[in-house]
């Protein structure tokens, strides 16, 4: 997995075609071929990753586009400027787009926490500007949480097997010197019962029509424990992660990593830790049901 955040991925995804098509000396077609060609490449990339909508909704709107401008246009260059300049717009979207999570998310929260004066949150995978364009969903409003001053602690799970949580999630909030502890992910319920965080917090990867949210596997347990302790939990991610195609979250495609991921140290990079000839599921997303969630923010 050299990227990943479903923002990141999409964003990755445009800018590696666009810097395919920059390099184009020479396009022997027309501008319906090259819009064509965009079309192509685009189709191959979205089968990479099947549960991030976002890829495939950044595709959509860059085939609309090279599509409209190929219908007006001779010059295939034409078709390729004009997705250069879309993919540049989608990444300063997607900056704009989490600043304003972070705003919006960190004074709902405030205004919900009121009645102390700094509080601690708990997090899952990694949803900062290593997962995004920039500043991050879920991460984000942590970020604006702490530039306000009200944020006591934030805690992160390890997000086991790939380790998203304790490689990035906490190289983050010490970058940015936020409080932050680690915890593994099996410690979340303890956590909870010592009354150490007043709300979760999680990004998304695909939300259906009615609410039903995949990310990260272990999101779906953290919001169970939420809601044994009436701790209230919330998903930030951008309106792109919405698909209303999906009625719920039974139609969701979930991923299926690597075996070595679990057989392996360091998330399948390591050497072997698990006995040969174990079976293995390790699937890269949960959904959560809708009705375990307190509240968005796109």
């Amino acid at each position: 997995m050299v990227v990943r955040g479903v923002p990141a991925i999409a964003i990755a995804a445009a800018f590696s075609l666009a810097v395919e098509v920059a390099n184009f000396k020479d396009f022997n077609g027309t501008s319906e071929e090259a819009a064509s060609f965009i079309e192509l490449k685009l189709e191959y990339l979205v089968s990479s990753r099947p549960t991030a909508v976002n890829l495939s909704d950044a595709a959509k709107k860059l085939i609309e586009i090279t599509s409209n401008v190929a219908s007006t246009s001779t010059m295939p260059e034409s078709v390729f400027q004009a997705y250069i300049e879309a993919a540049e717009i989608m990444l300063d979207d997607d900056v704009a787009s989490n600043k304003a999570i972070g705003s919006y998310g960190s004074r709902f929260l405030w205004d919900q926490q009121k009645i102390v004066p700094r509080f601690s949150v708990l997090t899952h995978c990694n949803t900062g500007s290593l997962a995004t364009a920039g500043y991050g969903t879920a991460l984000g409003v942590i970020r604006a949480l702490h530039a306000e001053g009200v944020l006591e602690r934030a805690y992160c799970t390890e997000t086991r097997p790939f380790n998203q949580g304790s490689r990035l999630t906490a190289f983050e909030l010490v970058h940015d010197k936020i409080p932050a502890t680690l915890i593994a992910d099996s410690a979340a319920a303890a956590l909870m019962k010592e009354s150490r965080v007043s709300a979760v917090i999680v990004g998304a990867d695909r939300v259906a029509a009615n609410g039903d949210t995949a990310y990260k596997i272990g999101t779906y347990s953290l919001a169970l424990c939420a809601m044994h302790h009436h701790i209230p939990f919330y998903v930030a991610a951008p309106l792109t992660s919405i698909d209303l195609y999906l009625s719920s979250g039974e139609e969701i495609v979930i991923e299926e990593r690597s075996a070595k991921e679990l057989l392996h140290s360091q998330g399948g990079l390591g050497e072997q830790v698990a006995a040969s000839g174990i079976l293995v599921w390790n699937p890269a997303f949960d959904v959560t049901p809708a009705y375990l969630i307190t509240g968005c923010h796109y």
